[in-house]
């Protein structure tokens, strides 16, 4: 088992303790949290033990588990690593580009290992549908959730868009070859709503919305390619693939057969996958340590935390 400690026991870091303290791969030495009173609380009620010393925490640790604000990321990160502790870092990664590059940096020169927390990614939703995504060439992107304070001390593309965008960078194998956005600021000091278009170079655009003043949650994705449509529903972890293809005589099909103005007939049908029950949270937790132990790289690296903070920054920056 592998001796992990938390850092931050806000809301996101209470369900990472009792997901840690119940996993058969750490061993949950303790967490440390600026917020003195709350943590003593916290001790008390979960019986997790507090370290008032954040230096104490790392030394007896393997690996440190980030989810403070953002601000705080890159401090702790570089400390862990400093003590060759491997790191988890709740997305975004960083603040800046520059703080994600030293992060990086430095998990190389200490032969650390560095997770993301993309947790759609671990979606059960999206790992049965991901066999039937090939080569999408429209993307529509939908993150919609109601207003809380939490969260909104930063534009609503690092705290809600980042999720998508760094779903699609892991689809689309293609570079970049435009971004345009847009974003209103509503009730906070940064945009609460925004809109981002991004164009790739083997002509796949994927077209991004998010808000966190909505009047309902919700958090789709349907991917367009050639004979396909997936349509992915993160919120409810259920999935929808339509596929069209050549109608043979020969066959005796089920779907629904469609006929164009130059007559050609073709078949459309429905799948549903089965989507198997898990927690997103806790697998993307235990692949890391799986990736620890067995010596090879996460399947959300520091790399991919970054190339999503970069598009992120992009899309903010032409606002």
């Amino acid at each position: 088992m592998l001796n992990i400690g938390v850092f931050g026991a806000g809301h996101l870091g209470k369900i990472h303790l009792k997901l840690l303290n119940d996993s058969k791969y750490y061993n949950l030495v303790g967490f440390h949290d600026s917020d003195k009173l709350s943590s003593i609380e916290v001790q008390n009620k979960f019986n997790y033990k507090f370290f008032e010393s954040p230096e104490k925490l790392i030394k007896k640790c393997d690996v440190i588990d980030i989810v403070t604000p953002t601000d705080s990321h890159h401090k702790i990160a570089i400390m862990a690593i400093k003590n060759k502790c491997h790191v988890f870092i709740e997305k975004p990664i960083s603040k800046t580009l520059n703080e994600a590059e030293e992060i990086i940096k430095f998990a190389k020169l200490n032969n650390v290992y560095g997770q993301v927390g993309h947790v759609e990614r671990f979606n059960p939703a999206l790992i049965a549908s991901r066999s039937h995504i090939q080569n999408p060439m429209f993307i529509e992107s939908h993150r919609l959730s109601e207003f809380n304070p939490r969260g909104t001390d930063v534009p609503v593309v690092l705290d809600l868009m980042i999720h998508d965008i760094d779903i699609i960078l892991s689809i689309v194998s293609s570079p970049i070859k435009s971004v345009n956005a847009s974003g209103i600021k509503v009730i906070s000091a940064s945009p609460d709503i925004a809109n981002a278009r991004i164009e790739f170079m083997n002509g796949c655009v994927a077209n991004l919305t998010a808000s966190r003043i909505s009047m309902k949650n919700m958090r789709k994705t349907r991917f367009f390619q050639r004979d396909a449509y997936v349509s992915i529903d993160f919120l409810s972890k259920s999935t929808e693939i339509v596929k069209i293809n050549d109608l043979s005589s020969k066959i005796d099909t089920k779907g629904m057969i469609l006929e164009n103005a130059e007559g050609e007939k073709r078949e459309v049908y429905f799948e549903n996958p089965k989507v198997l029950k898990s927690n997103a949270i806790l697998n993307e937790l235990e692949s890391f340590a799986k990736s620890i132990n067995k010596n090879q790289t996460p399947i959300v690296d520091l790399n991919d935390g970054y190339l999503a903070l970069k598009i992120a920054q992009k899309i903010i920056d032409s606002f």
